[in-house]
This record gives C-alpha cells, structure tokens and sequence, in this order.
C-alpha cells in the first residue's frame, strides 16, 4: 500500500514512536487511517526529500507540535467565547431575579402573605 517493504516497515516503527500500529490474534499489523497518513509522510521525507532518520522524525515531530499549538489556540478562543456568553447569561439571570425578587418583597409587605418560592 505504502511501497516499502514489511522489513522498512518494521524499521520504521523502532524509528517513530508515533507509529503504534495495533496488532492482531495472529500477530499481524493493523494499521489505521493515522499511521497510514504517518508512513506517507515518512516516505515523503526519507525518499522524495532525502532527510535522514532523525531529520524525519524531528520534523515530523516539530510538525505534530505545531498542529498541536494552533488546535489549542483556537480551542482557546473558543473556551473563552463561551465563557463570555455565560457570564453574560449569569448577569442577565441576575438582574432578573433581582428585580422579580423585588417586585416580590413588594407584594409580600403589601399583602401580608408569602408566597413560597
């Protein structure tokens, strides 16, 4: 699928830490979507762009950081998008229940019976 022999592919996850492919009953290798993508990239490296091992798996590494860094940075964003429009929403609750609390009191004193809550 790949192009490379089993014996490169074998090589290749001593290599890589995050190749991890599951394996199998029998003992086979069952690679997902990821670890396909993994070894495509790694070729990549190794064959069209000639890095060597441990060029391949720094880049691959400072690459995976990255993706990492701007994942967290909009997950960020949105963590604190959100946190906004509740505390917005806790303000608005708020001031409604201070005003119907109140409008409450008001009836209460005037009429001499509480109402439960």
């Amino acid at each position: 699928m790949v192009g490379v022999k089993p014996h490169v592919l074998r090589y290749w996850e001593t290599q890589f830490k995050m190749l991890r492919p599951k394996k199998g009953r029998g003992g086979a290798r069952m690679y997902r979507k990821r670890d396909v993508e993994i070894l495509f990239e790694v070729k990549q490296l190794l064959y069209e762009n000639r890095f060597t091992i441990a060029g391949a798996r720094r880049k691959l590494l400072d690459d995976r950081q990255n993706r990492e860094q701007m994942e967290l940075t909009f997950a960020r964003t949105d963590r604190e998008e959100m946190l906004r429009a509740l505390r917005n929403d806790l303000e608005a609750l708020l001031a409604q229940v201070q005003s119907g609390n109140g409008a409450n009191a008001r009836a209460r004193k005037g009429s001499g019976a509480r109402k439960p809550l």
